[in-house]
């Protein structure tokens, strides 16, 4: 059974996070993406919760080969799906556009497919490629990402969104900081002032 006031570990982040939370990740550098993302993924396997990986920087052999340095069979939880590791092309930009009602569909139905498998927790980290803002339905990225956050009220998947610096220019960046009620800045977890609360920000849009 999920439980929202649970605390739990991001696995590259001293604090821990309430269940449920949604977590912005700027980063600039290549290896702090991915050594976020393998840590993040063998922290949840760790603590017997499902994972989705939405990313173009690894696939499952660099996958596999960081979970058998940690003594965990990559392929033995993937056949049990509780591990699933896709590219963010073919799941944010599926047939060319960027449509976030199939995301929070997509989002809703992973939280209850993971309740009914009798998982304690679920987590997703999500790569956003810099392809979503020259694509059909582009232009809805940050109302996504508020509709993120009234979501995981309800459904509290603790997800973190990956956004490249270099990728992304400044007033990109500030606005996606908006939509996220926390942040990452030098491994530590910290509420972001930036924020402002979905409903709010979806009434200025």
């Amino acid at each position: 059974m999920y439980r929202d006031h649970a605390r739990v570990s991001l696995g590259f982040a001293g604090e821990k996070v309430h269940a449920g939370a949604h977590i912005c990740q700027i980063y600039s550098d290549y290896e702090e993406c991915v050594e976020s993302l393998l840590r993040f993924t063998l922290s949840g396997l760790q603590a017997g919760e499902r994972i989705t990986c939405f990313s173009e920087k690894i696939d499952e052999g660099k996958l596999g080969i960081f979970l058998s340095g940690e003594n965990i069979a990559y392929t033995d939880f993937r056949k049990k799906n509780h591990v699933v590791l896709a590219g963010t092309g073919e799941v944010y930009l599926q047939d060319g556009r960027f449509d976030p009602d199939r995301m929070l569909d997509r989002l809703s139905a992973y939280y209850r497919e993971s309740v009914e498998m009798g998982f304690p927790a679920a987590r997703v980290i999500g790569e956003m490629i810099p392809e979503v803002q020259s694509v059909p339905g582009g232009d809805r990225l940050l109302e996504y990402e508020s509709r993120v956050s009234m979501l995981l009220r309800d459904h509290p998947v603790t997800a973190v969104c990956q956004y490249d610096a270099n990728e992304f220019d400044g007033a990109t960046i500030m606005d996606v900081l908006k939509v996220h009620p926390q942040m990452i800045i030098g491994g530590s977890i910290i509420h972001n002032p930036f924020y402002i609360k979905p409903e709010e920000f979806l009434r200025r849009s």
